[in-house]
């Protein structure tokens, strides 16, 4: 069995090793606890090493795409040896199926599904199911239906060399699972044949395809060849080829289910009789009728998920199968940013199944549609084994589930506890609670200073805060409340040739890629934006940060939010934070009071122990266009379909690495995509 095996230049320091060792000897005794981390103090890399020793396969769910996409990015640096994926929604574009009654609109479901995003999910099952040492990244989209995990292995098709099997009984086992034949358009889950050759590409394959070499009616040789080049990587001994999708049904399976179906139908036909409702009785007896044709006819059916409970021979109320069901049942948990993602979690099911009640009630589908559905929160919790939570800001769910039982709270923190340092590691010591503070940082920076000043001209008190950074060729970062706004000050700056840009929901991926890096690079000293410039964002350029209108209480600027943004000036030795307001709010009061105990214990850590903060250097990456440069000579010989494909393949590295904030990487990638299209 493969090990997981921690490779880094780096050793744990500050906070790391008691953090480490108190959460390792948690997972013995307890099934929840918490990592409390500040900003920069390195949570991954505890992480890493907690993984390290439990050597067990681990999931790690963030509640958006980009910080998965970021996590995935430096597990893959510690672990280079392992398996290391990222499983998140493979929608570019989703718009679920929905009946609005006010205009009576039926809305059906439409999609656009990222093939590379499609191939890194099959990549994530298939290892869970062949070795061990497995770490998946995803975003809450893991607690979905993701078909049957018994049903995906046991249709998976497994040869060896040796075997006794032709060609034809081989490429009907393909078909069975779903790959198609293709003799031009060669790409994942299709295959071709070149005489006693099967080229089969695998669905959770990028660049490698599999040959498999026939001998009269035995496998005589299977290879695995790198597609572009055709270069041989590896001669196997067996393989197994997974299905092209994660919804996929035996034959058998599909004949049997046919009468429950149908009985559901006659039922629901019979309600809406009964209630005068004959519209919505006409259509559901076509719609399902028309949807059992297709899965008799050809296995499958637009929404064929909405019949899942019967495919899987699930009761009523059960929740469906989700990637979790493909780990081992001792498996470990981490919640990345835990404040954010836990309430994400709990609030799936409930959207689901409103949006569902509406389509049955109208005839638009049987009220087994309601079990296709992602899980309730509870049961998300018994589906658990060992659970870790990670925050800056960790919420009152997590310090209640890691056994901080206390009535004593500090003044206005109504859900969440923070205490003296020391006092909260003599109660987790006496309580038998599981937290584990990680609060100074490896490079011994400090929080930043924070400084109240009055809103009434804060836009010209943000200028000369702002002239004075750049004179130290220093960077700068603006939040304010609305894009309208975001979008005005941007031009006001501009208007006094101030080097700004802003940063939104709105602003294209490819844009924002431009827009950050020229920001590190200095064609831009200002970067103003709204709730974009909080978790995820590396720019150790930036000393200040300036939080415009920090009084006006709500979403953008309570408690969490501030904190989590002010962490964006933890990262340079002159990190500062303004806040612009005219009284103060319960959030400000809070959130200044937990940056001032952090910078407290950091300092005196620092004296004790003669450290000097030092900056972050980070250095624009330019790794990957050295070892991902496209081979032209390669390039040369390649059909124009082919090299369609590969141009096609590019974009969609681009976007991933464009999510990761690796914007160099992408940068790249462009450039090679230019040349190819010349």
């Amino acid at each position: 069995m493969n090990k997981f095996k921690l490779q880094s230049k780096f050793k744990p320091t500050g906070d790391q090793p008691q953090a480490i060792a108190k959460l390792n000897s948690g997972l013995k005794n307890y099934k929840d606890q918490t990592l409390l981390g500040v900003t920069g103090s390195g949570k991954t890399f505890t992480m890493a090493n907690i993984i390290a020793k439990y050597q067990k396969p681990t999931l790690v769910i963030s509640h958006n795409k980009t910080l998965a996409a970021q996590l995935a990015s430096e597990f893959k640096r510690f672990f280079p040896d392992n398996a290391v994926h990222y499983f998140v929604s493979y929608y570019d574009y989703y718009q679920p199926e929905a009946y609005v009654v006010s205009s009576d609109t039926y809305i059906e479901k439409e999609t656009d599904i990222n093939e590379e995003i499609d191939r890194l999910r099959h990549a994530s099952t298939n290892s869970l199911l062949s070795r061990k040492d497995v770490i998946i990244v995803a975003s809450v989209s893991c607690i979905y239906g993701l078909g049957s995990k018994e049903f995906y292995q046991d249709l998976s098709v497994k040869i060896k060399v040796n075997e006794k099997i032709s060609i034809q009984e081989f490429l009907k086992k393909l078909v069975n699972v779903q790959f198609t034949r293709n003799e031009i358009e060669f790409k994942r889950g299709t295959f071709r044949v070149r005489g006693d050759t099967v080229e089969v590409f695998p669905v959770e394959s990028s660049e490698d395809i599999v040959t498999v070499e026939f001998f009269g009616d035995k496998i005589d040789k299977i290879t695995k060849v790198n597609f572009l080049t055709r270069r041989k990587k590896e001669t196997l001994d067996n393989i197994v080829l997974f299905p092209v999708k994660h919804f996929v049904t035996p034959e058998t399976t599909i004949k049997r289910v046919n009468k429950e179906i149908e009985n559901d139908m006659k039922k629901q036909i019979k309600y809406f009789k009964k209630n005068n409702k004959l519209i919505e009785a006409q259509r559901i007896e076509e719609r399902t009728k028309h949807d059992l044709e297709m899965m008799n006819h050809v296995g499958y059916c637009n929404g064929i998920e909405n019949y899942s409970r019967y495919l899987t021979g699930r009761a009523e109320g059960v929740g469906p199968e989700t990637l979790i069901d493909y780990f081992p049942k001792d498996f470990l948990l981490f919640v990345d940013e835990s404040h954010m993602t836990i309430p994400q979690i709990n609030g799936m099911y409930r959207g689901d199944k409103a949006r569902k009640e509406n389509l049955i009630e109208y005839g638009f589908r049987l009220p087994s549609a309601l079990d296709n559905r992602p899980l309730k929160f509870k049961e998300f919790e018994k589906k658990v084994n060992k659970i870790i939570y990670v925050s800056a800001t960790p919420a009152g769910y997590e310090y209640d589930r890691s056994g901080i039982i206390t009535k004593k709270i500090e003044v206005n923190h109504k859900q969440k506890l923070l205490v003296d340092y020391i006092d909260l590691k003599k109660k987790v010591k006496e309580k038998g609670s599981a937290i584990a503070q990680q609060v100074i940082r490896p490079t011994g920076l400090l929080d930043p200073e924070i400084e109240l000043r009055k809103s009434k001209y804060q836009v010209d008190d943000l200028l000369n805060e702002i002239k004075l950074r750049t004179d130290k060729k220093e960077r700068v970062l603006v939040t304010t409340l609305t894009k309208r706004l975001a979008e005005e000050l941007t031009d006001y700056l501009n208007d006094l040739k101030v080097k700004v840009q802003y940063l939104h929901s709105e602003v294209d991926t490819l844009d924002r890629i431009e827009i950050i890096k020229d920001l590190r690079l200095g064609k831009y000293d200002v970067l103003v934006g709204i709730n974009l410039l909080r978790e995820g964002l590396d720019l150790p350029e930036v000393s200040l940060v300036a939080i415009l209108d920090a009084d006006k209480e709500g979403f953008l600027r309570s408690e969490t939010a501030l904190i989590q943004t002010m962490g964006r000036a933890a990262r340079h030795v002159e990190g500062k934070v303004i806040m612009y307001a005219d009284k103060m709010t319960n959030s400000m009061k809070r959130a200044i009071l937990e940056t001032k105990r952090r910078r407290k214990i950091q300092e005196a850590y620092n004296i004790k122990h003669k450290i000097t903060p030092k900056g972050i250097e980070k250095e624009i990456d330019d790794s990957f266009t050295k070892n991902n440069k496209v081979d032209e000579k390669a390039m040369k010989k390649l059909p124009r379909k082919e090299k369609a494909m590969l141009i096609h393949d590019l974009e969609n590295q681009m976007k991933l690495v464009a999510e990761n904030l690796e914007f160099e990487k992408a940068a790249s990638i462009r450039d090679q995509i230019k040349k190819l299209k010349k």
